[in-house]
């Protein structure tokens, strides 16, 4: 029975698809299977060196793993070039132990994809450009996590702003860290992108903007295709610190909303409704009166004619050395709105180039109320407010007299 099994053994060593070896603890083939012994046809020949037939290159590599092999009896995995039955070396993954009795070395090889020169100096290219940026870009970091979420590369001048050295978090899962300890990790999470971490492994690219211990940051999250160029190989992560950026704009917002309410305070000013006597407001406008000035006036003065009860309401046109082509029809409209108001509005004061103006625009104004200035005005609204409550306009006799016959 155990004939039968050693013969079972030697044959399936010998017929194994595998690249299989038994070398000396020197490094001297002892043993090889027939894949192997097509692989490097005449050279396998027993007590043939293994680092005999390792690229040049590829005999440092070899032995250092033979030593490691020697001294700590753990398997080792490692790459190396060997020549082949026509003299080219190929490339090749070894995977290596010692025997139970350490007297020799059980390996396997494997065919592994030989890369182009031209393509490692791309690769080479790559690795130059982003140790670069992560060296000296500042305000940048990059992360990048696998499909599991464990991160596997964190680094960048931008993390010295949180407190964070290089490689901090790899080999944290972040969507439990984020996902479990917000407040721990000092992140503040409204956007749904960092709410739920695994929406980011759908292969789309992201862009959203979180806050971290005051810090603002823009996040790029990009897909990392796998072998097959597929989404599914986890994502890569760019963090900008726009911090700097984001006082600029809070600040110039501030800057704006005083810039609006300084605008407020000069309209307000520049259209002063006054109370001069009971029931009867005054508008007095200086400079040049455009349609949009107009249209403040209407609706300030409207307002105030309400919220005062007025019964007359007076456009002091004085100091108006100038108006649009519009101005005369927005004045009409404005005095039926003061009409319809219950209230009447009077023009006083205009000038007559102002009078020009408005006459060349062919309108009716014969609706306009207007008197020669302000003191006109006034007294035509008061002798009209007197008439208005005078008992004889009531219709009352004085009291002690009978009415005419």
């Amino acid at each position: 029975m155990e004939i039968a099994s050693h013969s079972l053994l030697a044959e399936f060593f010998a017929s194994c698809p595998e690249l299989l070896f038994v070398a000396s603890a020197a490094g001297g083939l002892l043993h090889e299977n027939d894949a192997l012994r097509e692989v490097i046809g005449p050279a396998s020949e027993e007590g043939t060196m293994l680092a005999e037939l390792a690229h040049p290159e590829d005999r440092a590599a070899l032995l250092e793993a033979w030593v490691k092999l020697e001294q700590t009896g753990e398997p080792a995995s490692f790459r190396v070039r060997l020549r082949d039955a026509r003299g080219a070396y190929r490339p090749l993954s070894c995977k290596a132990r010692r025997s139970p009795d350490r007297s020799a070395i059980f390996g396997s090889l494997r065919a592994t994809p030989e890369i182009a020169e031209e393509e490692l100096t791309t690769l080479r290219n790559k690795a130059r450009v982003l140790d670069s940026m992560v060296k000296h870009v500042d305000s940048i970091s990059f992360w990048a996590l696998d499909p599991g979420g464990v991160c596997f590369y964190h680094d960048g001048k931008g993390l010295e702003s949180v407190g964070l050295k290089s490689g901090q978090l790899a080999g944290v899962n972040w969507i439990e860290f984020y996902g479990k300890q917000p407040d721990a990790a000092g992140v503040d999470m409204p956007e749904p992108e960092m709410r739920d971490m695994r929406t980011w492994f759908d292969g789309k690219v992201r862009r959203f903007r979180t806050e971290s211990l005051g810090i603002h940051w823009d996040n790029w999250v990009t897909p990392l295709h796998d072998q097959r160029g597929e989404p599914g190989g986890g994502v890569l992560g760019l963090s900008f610190d726009i911090s700097a950026s984001k006082r600029t704009e809070n600040e110039l917002r501030a800057q704006l909303h005083q810039i609006e309410a300084q605008q407020q305070v000069i309209r307000d000013l520049s259209t002063p409704i006054i109370e001069v006597w009971d029931g009867v407001l005054t508008l007095p406008m200086v400079g040049t009166v455009d349609s949009v000035r107009t249209a403040d006036v209407m609706d300030s003065l409207l307002s105030k004619i309400v919220e005062k009860q007025a019964r007359y309401a007076i456009l002091d046109l004085t100091g108006v050395e100038v108006v649009d082509t519009k101005v005369a029809s927005h004045l009409i409209e404005l005095v039926t709105a003061i009409r319809l108001l219950g209230a009447d509005g009077i023009v006083a004061g205009i000038k007559p180039n102002v009078a020009q103006t408005m006459v060349s625009l062919g309108l009716d104004l014969s609706q306009l109320n207007t008197q020669r200035n302000l003191r006109a005005a006034l007294n035509y609204a008061i002798r009209s407010m007197t008439r208005a409550e005078s008992p004889a306009r009531s219709g009352n006799p004085p009291a002690g007299k009978a009415p005419a016959s």
